[in-house]
C-alpha cells in the first residue's frame, strides 16, 4: 500500500476522517482473523473464551496519507453498534491498532519476540482523540509507555466506523518506537477490537501477516 504524500497538510486536516483528499487515497481491504486462542497470555482467557465467538470484525478498509513529518491511516469497517463508553463489564470500547515491525522479521502473530518489538497505534472509543503507542516483545508483554505522542479520531455513522490513527514519522526517547521515512518501505498490520462482543486485549481481530507500506516521498 501507497501512503500517499500531501504537502501542507495539517493535522487537524489529517485527523478528518471525512476530508475529501482520503477518499482519493489508494488504499487497500485487509482481511481479518481472530487471533490464535492457544496463543492467548493466561489460561483463564483460554478458558473463558473456548465456548465463545470472537474477532467478530472480519474486514477492514485501510489507507494512508502523510505530509513529511506526520503518518496517518484511516481505517473503516462496518459495526452495527457504537461502543464508546459501557456502562457496566458486559461490553467494552471499540477499538483499533496499527503496528509495525521494530526489528526486521519480528513475528506478528505472537506481538513479538524478545529483541524483536512491535510497536502498536492504539485507538479506543472511549478516549477518543488521546490515542496511546504499545510496545510488546512477545505473548503478554504488551505494556503502554506512551499517551502523548499518537493522535486519533473516530465518527461511527450509519453501521460504520471511520476511524484515523495518526503519529510522527520519527520520535526521540529510549523506548523501541518505529522510526519512518518518506520514500522508505516497511511495514505494517491491523487489529480491530467489537466492544459489543467483550473483545479487549488479546481477543481481537487482527490481518494475520505484515503488509508492505511505501511512504512516498517528498514531491
Amino acid at each position: 500500500m501507497l501512503a500517499s504524500f500531501v504537502r501542507g497538510a495539517p493535522v487537524e486536516w489529517l485527523l478528518d476522517p471525512g476530508a475529501d483528499p482520503w477518499n482519493k487515497a489508494r488504499g487497500e481491504k485487509l482481511v481479518l482473523a481472530a487471533t490464535p486462542l492457544a496463543l492467548q497470555p493466561t489460561a483463564l482467557v483460554r478458558n473463558a473464551w473456548a465456548s465463545r465467538s470472537y474477532g467478530a470484525v472480519g474486514a477492514v478498509q485501510v489507507s494512508a496519507l502523510h505530509n513529511g513529518e506526520v503518518l496517518a491511516f484511516r481505517l473503516q469497517w462496518s459495526d452495527p453498534s457504537e461502543n464508546r463508553d459501557p456502562e457496566d463489564n458486559s461490553a467494552f470500547p471499540d477499538a483499533a491498532a496499527v503496528a509495525f515491525p521494530v526489528t526486521p522479521g519480528a513475528p506478528l502473530v505472537t506481538m513479538g519476540a524478545p529483541g524483536a518489538p512491535i510497536n502498536a497505534w492504539y485507538w479506543r472509543a472511549d478516549s477518543d482523540t488521546q490515542g496511546r503507542q504499545v510496545v510488546a516483545e512477545g505473548i503478554g508483554s504488551s505494556r503502554t509507555p506512551d499517551l502523548s505522542l499518537v493522535h486519533t479520531h473516530g465518527i461511527w455513522k450509519g453501521g460504520d466506523w471511520s476511524v484515523v490513527i495518526a503519529r510522527a514519522l520519527r520520535v526521540e526517547g529510549a523506548e523501541p518506537f518505529v522510526q519512518l521515512t518518506p520514500g522508505a518501505v516497511t511495514e505494517y498490520a491491523v487489529a480491530v477490537w467489537e466492544g459489543s462482543n467483550g473483545e479487549r486485549g488479546g481477543i481481537k481481530s487482527f490481518s494475520v501477516g505484515w503488509r508492505a507500506l511505501e511512504l512516498a516521498p517528498l514531491a
